[in-house]
């Protein structure tokens, strides 16, 4: 396990030493958005972190070493490197059997964490059932996940290109706990309300961290979701961009477009639509997610053990 997993030296010592650390992905370099976005939002991401009292642990898997921690060089290498893979949970180790690059997804972000023993992880928003689930069985290894993995994920709730109902149908049945930050409603990542409702409203990051705690205590399998709106002001209303995700998902119809190759390739049509404020957005609502996953590891740190 050592010569396959790298923690630095900073949130190896930060984790020795009890202090707050937050994973962060890398499929959002390699595959969320354009370079140098990429690169701003890598960089901006583990700034936030550190401005609210958190260590940033950005994990992917560099010529087949899982990494957690990265410096600026893998950054730019996960941003401008071509054919890097998507890593989840099935992947990890084949990626690391043959000496590749791998920018793993909220699942395979999730669990490298716990293997580090990082419990909090910040991201844009969960992979979900993708619309038409029910027939074709396309729903993410984010949702199997989280049922079995004990890491807390704060999101900007399920991208809105899936089907949010049946995710959240998913998530209950699987055990996963649902918890509103302020809100009584699952953000629909892009906008703050979808008109679902979550398992419960929290107001602190510190009664994240209770819950947290209660369900180690209790010895509770899986993790969380804390579901998080995107700031008002960087919303894209309901009305303007429920079109621009029907006519994306048109034209990946039309394109053929399947499996692991719907979310890029929507994101990217979404992002064309918009003029490019659906970037803003994804942006904005990721720095939001890392401000209150830093907050709740810390409440973590500070909490009776």
């Amino acid at each position: 396990m050592r010569t396959r997993l790298d923690v630095s030296a900073e949130v190896r010592s930060a984790l020795e030493s009890g202090k707050p650390v937050v994973a962060l992905e890398s499929t959002i370099i390699s595959h969320g958005f354009p370079y140098p976005a990429n690169v701003e939002c890598a960089v901006t991401a583990e700034q936030v972190a550190r401005e609210h009292g958190a260590v940033p642990a950005t994990i992917a898997i560099i010529g087949g070493v899982v990494r957690v921690g990265l410096g600026r060089d893998d950054i730019e290498h996960l941003a401008t490197a071509p054919g890097i893979a998507k890593a989840s949970r099935r992947d990890i180790a084949t990626l690391v059997a043959r000496g590749s690059d791998g920018a793993t997804t909220v699942a395979g972000t999730m669990l490298i964490a716990s293997l580090a023993g990082i419990r909090v992880f910040a991201t844009g928003g969960i992979g979900g059932v993708h619309r038409g689930g029910a027939e074709s069985m396309d729903i993410s290894a984010d949702l199997t996940e989280l049922a079995s993995t004990p890491v807390t994920v704060v999101c900007a709730g399920a991208k809105s290109v899936l089907d949010l109902r049946l995710t959240l149908e998913y998530l209950e049945t699987h055990g996963v706990p649902v918890l509103g930050y302020r809100t009584d409603e699952f953000p629909a990542f892009y906008t703050r309300t979808s008109g679902l409702g979550v398992d419960a409203r929290v107001e602190t990051p510190q009664e994240v961290a209770e819950i947290m705690r209660v369900r180690e205590e209790l010895g509770v399998a899986g993790g969380m979701v804390v579901a998080n709106p995107i700031p008002r002001e960087h919303e894209i209303p309901h009305e303007e961009i429920d079109g621009v995700i029907d006519r994306a998902l048109a034209e990946a119809a039309k394109s053929g477009v399947r499996g692991k190759d719907v979310t890029p390739f929507l994101l990217a049509r979404i992002h064309a639509l918009t003029s490019g404020r659906s970037e803003t957005a994804n942006k904005e609502l990721v720095y939001h997610n890392v401000e209150l996953a830093s907050q709740i590891a810390s409440a973590m740190c500070d909490a009776p053990r």
